[in-house]
């Protein structure tokens, strides 16, 4: 999934990027208010991971913004700011997970990940599609219990596509959600990715699980 990061301390906005590269993110940052709030009216994010106390424009303006604007992404407010007034205030204004500083790493994955089965009215972390089982905590795709072994971008679009719920996804709108807004996507990665991952979730004699309408894109079907 992707997500957006905005925070202004350049150490800790590496190591959540590198982090969250690690468990299967598509991540873009910013080191400011304005910066971010410019990048998350331009992109279509999953999440967004927001300070409070930036330069330029201050987390809470860009949070009443976004949601002025009718932006409906989910924001995990990242702050050292822990009074309860603070919380109050930032979800009162729109965040959806309000984290203090200093924080567990495996925490706030697991509330992004919360978020994002969230924004895809999915509640429970383990999704079943057919024969086949996605752990989205473990990241983690099996049949029968014998695991299915998908590179980490096979992995992130068969989890967005079954998050999708049979929802129709283009290929424009999967390097969108899957590739960082700077990065250079070739016309066929997509088809690729799709192409590899069939042949390692497909079973002779059954149905295909990812299927294609074609001019549209792609979907799984939830059977």
């Amino acid at each position: 999934m992707k997500v957006l990061v905005i925070e202004d301390s350049t150490r800790l906005l590496r190591s959540l990027e590198r982090g969250l590269k690690k468990m299967g993110f598509a991540v873009d940052t910013a080191q400011d208010g304005e910066l971010g709030l410019s990048l998350a009216e331009t992109f279509d994010y999953d999440v967004i991971v927001l300070d409070l106390m930036l330069p330029k424009l201050p987390g809470l303006e860009v949070l009443r913004r976004l949601r002025a604007a009718k932006r409906g992404v989910h924001v995990l407010i990242l702050s050292a700011k822990d009074r309860v007034d603070d919380r109050k205030e930032g979800l009162q204004l729109g965040a959806d997970d309000y984290l203090v500083k200093p924080f567990s790493f495996d925490e706030l994955c697991a509330r992004l990940k919360a978020l994002v089965r969230r924004a895809f009215e999915s509640k429970t972390p383990v999704l079943e599609v057919g024969s086949i089982e996605l752990d989205t905590v473990r990241q983690r795709v099996s049949r029968a219990g014998e695991a299915i072994n998908l590179t980490p971008n096979e992995y992130a679009l068969f989890e967005y596509l079954v998050l999708s719920g049979g929802r129709v996804s283009s290929q424009s709108q999967l390097q969108e959600h899957l590739h960082p807004s700077d990065t250079e996507v070739s016309s066929n990665v997509i088809e690729v990715l799709v192409s590899g991952l069939r042949k390692k979730i497909h079973t002779e004699g059954e149905p295909p699980i990812v299927r294609t309408r074609r001019g549209f894109g792609y979907y799984v079907d939830p059977q």
